[in-house]
């Protein structure tokens, strides 16, 4: 599964059916080998973004466009660094996560965005992840938080990135009736990551595995 594997966990399929975002309930530890109208556009917010480069340098790069509804958004309290492969390695990592939203937002299980930064069990895992929202007629909306990240590159190509998510302020909206569930904010609502990353041929950095801990005390406020 991806990064929020407990987002979407179907209760019951009643006419009141609800969805029950990660923030508020779910597993507390998992294993990853693994629209409507609105305006859509890129959606960064917080003091310090990463550093990620421009469309043209995207494209030029053979990388897929990332464009997300205008109320998703994303505040990145990753340090900055000086070091290129670190770099690369929290920019690819933050793609992977925009790019899964936006397979969610686009209700498409086959989006190839997040298949570019993602291979093996962990991009299979992610399309049934996001068929689940397809299902349901779901997307996600709000603000997500990253924090308290580490990078270790290795000589071999691969490398991990650590980090936690606040998904306090994130929430299931439904596609059609734009109907937002919110939940309240729970210990539950901060999952720590540990994720594997190699760099292809390509040079981009793949997410290959993720286990995530969710109510870390890693996380906490």
């Amino acid at each position: 599964m991806n990064r929020r594997p407990t987002l979407l966990a179907a209760i019951a399929l009643t006419a009141a059916a609800a969805l029950s975002l990660s923030a508020c309930g779910g597993d507390d530890s998992s294993k990853d080998k693994g629209k409507d109208n609105d305006k859509i556009a890129g959606a960064d917010t917080g003091a310090e973004k990463s550093a990620t480069p421009s469309a043209s340098a995207e494209a030029a790069a053979g990388r897929p466009k990332i464009e997300l509804p205008a109320d998703l958004h994303y505040s990145f309290e990753w340090k900055r660094t000086g070091d290129a492969d670190r770099k690369a390695v929290l920019s690819d990592g933050e793609r992977f996560i925009k790019a899964t939203d936006q397979a969610i937002a686009n209700q498409d299980a086959l989006d190839p965005a997040y298949r570019f930064y993602s291979e093996g069990e962990l991009a299979a895992s992610t399309e049934k992840y996001v068929q689940r929202f397809v299902d349901h007629g779901a997307r996600t909306t709000g603000t997500y938080r990253f924090y308290n990240e580490s990078v270790t590159v290795r000589g071999d190509g691969s490398a991990t990135l650590t980090y936690c998510e606040d998904q306090g302020k994130a929430y299931n909206k439904y596609v059609k009736t734009g109907k937002v569930d919110k939940t309240p904010v729970t210990k539950k609502s901060y999952v720590f990551y540990n994720t594997v990353l190699k760099k292809n041929g390509a040079g981009v950095w793949v997410t290959q595995d993720m286990l995530s801990e969710r109510a870390s005390s890693k996380c906490q406020p």
